[in-house]
């Protein structure tokens, strides 16, 4: 069952991962979007219409209010992404601009 924070709009899931309430969107994937484009509230919401301002100022707040966790849990998933992408083979179109 999902526990409410102090934050109206943000609730912790069974593994404690913060969520925007009423949708299936980690916070961290709002700021990770947020931090990489620049982007306003405003610019947030044209992204993801289903989301509220409330939604998204109230995410943002938890960001800042939790900076140093989500920061660390950012540079995982960047850590993790950049060990999968080293991985993978080359796409079969990166192969063919390759060739040319």
């Amino acid at each position: 069952m999902a526990v409410m924070t102090p934050y109206y709009h943000v609730e912790l899931n069974d593994d404690g991962v913060p969520m925007i309430s009423g949708t299936t969107m980690k916070v961290v994937e709002l700021v990770r979007e947020h931090l990489a484009h620049h982007w306003s509230p405003e610019s947030l919401q044209e992204q993801h219409p289903y989301l509220t301002m409330a939604q998204i100022h109230s995410a943002l707040a938890f960001y800042w209010d939790h900076k140093a966790e989500l920061d660390q849990d950012i540079q995982r998933r960047r850590e993790y992404a950049e060990r999968m992408r080293a991985k993978a083979a080359p796409s079969p179109f990166k192969k063919r601009l390759a060739q040319q």
